[in-house]
């Protein structure tokens, strides 16, 4: 195991997160601090966010720079891959290379990597129960580009690199300002007013708190001997049965049960789409939210004993306050925004 000396004379094992700002990667920097590990993290403005987060060590550098996330890796045993591309533009050709970029860092390093799935690798042929060996055959641009990331880790496990893959479903929680779920479902910064529901009633969909998703890749990395070198686990998380559930837990936790569900504007996404690149990534994901589908969890309880649970109030308080929902935690200076900015919504993976 590789160590950093400490202060105190207490060795520590060392994390490089790519993507510690973001929500996956927030919330496993955090666990992994908890855990015991020293948390390096990677980011254009080092000095900045050392201010801001002084229990991580920044190191100055850019997840797309090669040479930058081999450095930043030296001496570490764990590199957590959960970076997008700067405001997630030229997503589609800049994700592969920075994977490129993380598993070169672990080779030089020896680093196990650990990165969140998504569900886009699945298309319809897999539904409605998706298994960590249900076919790969996604209809949508960026689910092929999943796929082809997902297959580059495979191969280089075969290289001699540990890969972890946690695949979870939307992400909600503190910290997860990118989701469906802040930009789509409610309006960060502002009252609760009304819940906006993308999908069809009757469908179920399937969330996962990110402190959950975080302590899993933890209880999984703890036991590396046990792990394959290459591992897929689906996480089953809060599964919303009718697509009603969540709305019902929203309005229960906020102290009000009239608030009002509405439809999201798809047909404006529609009308946009062809001048608007992201609405059509939107609307390419739109079958997500009219399809039955449930990953299973049957691999990671026979691994893990249990998947571990937040109490979905006790979930959904949290992420409400994170997003200055609730009356008592409102931020008057935040963005509250509308579909433009719902448009910021990345993978679930998150």
């Amino acid at each position: 195991m590789i160590m950093t000396q400490t202060d105190d004379s207490r060795q520590r094992p060392i994390a490089l997160v790519l993507g510690a700002t973001g929500g996956i990667g927030g919330a496993l920097a955090a666990k992994l601090v908890e855990r015991g590990y020293e948390v390096r993290a990677l980011h254009r403005s080092a000095a900045e966010m050392q201010g801001k987060v002084p229990q991580y060590d920044w190191v100055q550098g850019d997840a797309m720079n090669r040479a930058d996330v081999v450095a930043a890796a030296e001496g570490v045993e764990l590199i957590a891959h959960a970076v997008n591309p700067p405001g997630y533009r030229n997503w589609g050709e800049l994700v592969l290379p920075m994977i490129d970029n993380t598993i070169a860092a672990a080779k030089a390093s020896g680093a196990r990597i650990v990165m969140p799935g998504t569900v886009y690798n699945f298309g319809p042929d897999a539904f409605p129960v998706l298994e960590e060996s249900s076919p790969q055959n996604p209809v949508t641009r960026k689910g092929k580009i999943r796929v082809q990331l997902e297959e580059r880790l495979e191969a280089a496990s075969g290289e001699g690199v540990p890969v972890l893959i946690v695949r979870a479903g939307d992400f909600f929680g503190p910290g997860a300002g990118n989701t469906w779920f802040a930009q789509g479902i409610v309006k960060p910064g502002k009252p609760l007013s009304s819940i906006t529901n993308p999908g069809i009633r009757g469908v179920g969909h399937q969330w996962a708190y990110l402190p959950d998703v975080a302590e899993t890749m933890v209880q999984l990395i703890e036991q590396p001997d046990r792990i394959p070198r290459f591992a897929r686990f689906h996480m089953d998380g809060f599964y919303d049965p009718d697509g009603r559930q969540m709305a019902e837990v929203i309005r229960r936790v906020s102290g009000k049960p009239d608030l009002k569900t509405k439809a999201f504007p798809w047909w404006l996404a529609s009308l946009a789409s062809p001048f608007v690149p992201i609405f059509r990534e939107l609307l390419e994901m739109r079958y997500l939210w009219n399809l039955p589908l449930r990953m299973t969890n049957r691999r990671l309880v026979s691994f893990l004993g249990a998947e571990p649970h937040t109490p979905i109030d006790e979930a959904m308080r949290a992420t409400l306050a994170s997003l200055g929902c609730l009356e008592a935690t409102i931020d008057p200076h935040a963005d509250s925004g509308r579909l433009a900015r719902r448009a910021a919504m990345h993978e679930s993976a998150s």
